[in-house]
């Protein structure tokens, strides 16, 4: 409890970073604050054309199927890799002044997921002007997935950052990790298409329910399953309490592997 007091009372600081971030992120570039929607736009033609085109694989209005997936998966991938430097790039920030170190990997979270809620306006865009349209009743779950993911994606900054201290390598290591992560998810194909034998493992991978979740209620336009639900929220529990005995534990001497 205590933690989450002395995080309350650095409230502005986690903002003015978020802001800081948000405002510098295009800074000096020609499209600037544009590339937000531009990014996960020009990815889906990319795998739009391999997978509808190139890789036939069957799938109905397969552009919507994967744009709803791909959009939450940039996020938590972004949240990942990325939030793996967040400390390390403000070491003349640790070194000098005394803050709770957890808010660094939380702006640096919040910021992407400003640009992910940002990215759900030309998704949801998108579902209308295709015909697909919404389901207001199930649209009302979508908060609740969100922040699934959010606690999710910052359990991941929170470890990622941390270990990137002590390891180096690691940065660089978790393009690969996030690369092959996303195979694993059924962000490109459906869940369905998995060998049953090899389903149990799929479903240990956190981000399965919450791409499941995303797809029942944009795409099929349906309230997700309470058990699609369940595991989304008691995995994303469980890596938050990981996540953030794993930060409190190395934090301790950040100062002195600097």
């Amino acid at each position: 409890m205590d933690i989450f007091k002395e995080l309350y009372s650095y409230r502005e600081m986690i903002f003015s970073l978020v802001r800081r971030d948000l405002n510098g992120r295009y800074k000096g570039s020609v499209l600037g604050f544009l590339w937000t929607f531009l990014n996960p736009l020009l990815q889906l033609c990319v795998y739009t054309m391999v997978f509808s085109v190139i890789m036939k694989n069957g799938i109905e209005d397969f552009y919507l199927y994967l744009f709803v997936a791909l959009v939450p998966w940039i996020f938590f991938s972004t949240s990942m890799a990325g939030g793996s430097s967040c400390i390390w790039t403000q070491q003349d920030l640790v070194k000098k002044i005394y803050f709770p170190r957890e808010v660094l990997p939380i702006a640096f979270v919040t910021s992407q997921f400003v640009n992910m809620l940002l990215s759900f306006l030309v998704v949801l865009a998108v579902l209308i002007m295709s015909g697909k349209g919404i389901n207001i009743v199930a649209i009302l779950y979508l908060p609740l997935i969100m922040l699934v993911e959010y606690l999710l994606a910052l359990s991941m900054a929170f470890i990622t950052s941390a270990l990137t201290v002590y390891l180096r390598d690691l940065e660089y290591l978790l393009g690969i990790i996030t690369m092959a992560w996303q195979f694993l998810t059924p962000v490109m194909y459906s869940i369905d298409q998995v060998p049953e034998k090899l389903q149990p493992i799929f479903n240990l991978n956190p981000m399965t329910p919450i791409i499941i979740a995303y797809r029942d209620i944009l795409y099929y336009k349906k309230i997700p399953e309470v058990d699609t639900l369940l595991r989304a929220v008691i995995l994303g529990i469980i890596l938050m309490i990981i996540g953030t005995i794993t930060f409190s534990r190395l934090k301790r001497h950040f100062a002195e592997e600097m």
